[in-house]
C-alpha cells in the first residue's frame, strides 16, 4: 500500500535543519488540518496554497512532492 505524502514528509523532519524541506515538515507536523491521508497532487497542492501560510513558497511543496513520487517508484 503507498504511504501518503505526509508519511513521506515526515521522514524530511529535522528541528535541528533550516533547510526549506526541513522547515515544511516540521510545520506540516503541527498543521492539524494538514490532509495527513492524502496522495494526490492536486488536492495537497490546493490545501497549501489556501492554507500554508508557513509554505513561502510552493515550490518547495513540488520539490518535496517529486522525491515522494521518486521513492515511490523504487
Amino acid at each position: 500500500m503507498r504511504r501518503s505524502f505526509y508519511e513521506f514528509l515526515m521522514t524530511l523532519r529535522n528541528v535541528n535543519s533550516t533547510e526549506p524541506e526541513a522547515e515544511f515538515a516540521n510545520n506540516a507536523h503541527r498543521d492539524q488540518s494538514f490532509p495527513k491521508q492524502e496522495t494526490d497532487y492536486e488536492k495537497i497542492s490546493n490545501y497549501l496554497e489556501l492554507n500554508a501560510g508557513y509554505l513561502p513558497s510552493m515550490t518547495i511543496f513540488d520539490e518535496a512532492y517529486q522525491k515522494y513520487q521518486d521513492t515511490d517508484r523504487k
